[in-house]
């Protein structure tokens, strides 16, 4: 028996038997004609470059050793980033310091503040007239005085974001979603401008600027070592997770050795931070680098060399020899045995003497 089965404006006979395979066909040529994108992708030959395949580095930071001073915290934490990321995939930035550090303003600060004081002052006396007009990245308006520039963002751009903010905290729900939505460009054209523009009103904008740049900050209380005793607790913490293959440590305290030495008995791989050429850090690490270097680039391009010599390092250690006493014996053991006991050796063995004594020695023995 045929059945006739309609393709298109055309009638065909099929077999019955060949019904129970229609519909795996159709599936397949449904499959095939609709995802197009299912088509035969090359390898990649470089995986490492992709992200696959690399060491997962965690930089720690301890601003109250190693705050950054020649340059912005921002550029320094994305300079460190960069560096970092030469050495893996860096999953984890963490910084910790005291409440001290973050108020602390260092005397470049202090020196670039009095000198722009006294500079409002010679402007508003007409003394000193800018070339170039200041001008509100908020707004677009052009001032020749900056301490006109700042009374103007101080009395509309910062009362009106203050405005966003209580709005977007007594709402509720969906509607607060809504309101952060419709606010959220504003509100960041408010902090990118205020960031230039107002003095922050305690330090200098390190814990923020820090922040800002991707890492996770965290303060801890003024007394003595507890940035220390907080970070050592972190490294050791993520170290029993195993959430980290590479340890970057940005500091200079001799108190973190024994973490390092640590970090190396568990096979990690760790990376030193700090000014100190000759320190007790540099000495246990498997490489150290300096803030200038890190600055110029310069720890970004050897880089490529030190994780090329870790790579062969693991190569070679998965090559070498090792002895194992108990997997030797047993082996060893169930082969005397097989030669011992076996049925298709008829020899029998002497039991009075040791096995390293040879036959001939027994004979010269008995004469």
């Amino acid at each position: 028996m045929m059945v006739l089965v309609r393709f298109s404006t055309r009638n065909i006979l099929i077999d019955p038997s060949m019904l129970k395979t229609l519909p795996t066909i159709f599936g397949t040529i449904r499959h095939y004609h609709f995802n197009t994108d299912q088509t035969h992708k090359i390898p990649d030959p470089f995986p490492s470059t992709q992200g696959i395949n690399r060491n997962i580095v965690a930089v720690f930071w301890d601003l109250d050793n190693k705050p950054p001073k020649s340059l912005s915290p921002f550029d320094a934490a994305i300079r460190l980033k960069k560096a970092a990321e030469s050495f893996g995939t860096v999953r984890y930035k963490i910084a910790y310091a005291n409440q001290r550090s973050f108020e602390y303003i260092p005397p470049e600060i202090k020196q670039h503040r009095r000198d722009r004081k006294s500079l409002n002052q010679l402007e508003n006396k007409g003394v000193i007239k800018p070339v170039d007009p200041y001008i509100c990245r908020v707004c677009g308006r052009k001032f020749y005085n900056n301490d006109k520039l700042i009374n103007h963002f101080k009395q509309i751009h910062e009362r009106e974001h203050v405005k966003r903010v209580s709005q977007i905290e007594s709402a509720k729900g969906s509607q607060r979603v809504k309101l952060v939505g419709k606010y959220s460009i504003k509100m960041e054209k408010y902090r990118n401008a205020a960031r230039d523009i107002l003095t922050p009103k305690v330090g200098y904008g390190l814990g923020d600027e820090i922040k800002r740049a991707g890492y996770w900050v965290r303060t801890v209380s003024n007394k003595p070592q507890a940035a220390d005793v907080a970070l050592r607790d972190h490294m050791v913490d993520m170290m029993d997770r195993r959430q980290m293959e590479c340890l970057i440590l940005v500091s200079d305290d001799s108190d973190f050795v024994e973490v390092l030495k640590e970090a190396r008995l568990r096979c990690l791989k760790t990376v030193v931070v700090g000014d100190c050429k000759g320190g007790a850090l540099k000495r246990v690490c498997d490489a150290g680098f300096s803030w200038e270097e890190v600055i110029m680039g310069k720890a970004k391009k050897e880089a490529v060399s030190v994780v090329g010599k870790w790579k062969d390092g693991d190569i070679l250690r998965r090559l070498e020899w090792t002895y194992n006493y108990e997997r030797d014996r047993k082996f060893y053991d169930s082969d005397a045995s097989d030669l011992v006991c076996g049925e298709d050796d008829g020899d029998k063995v002497d039991g009075s003497r040791a096995w390293w004594k040879l036959e001939s020695d027994s004979d010269v023995a008995s004469l």
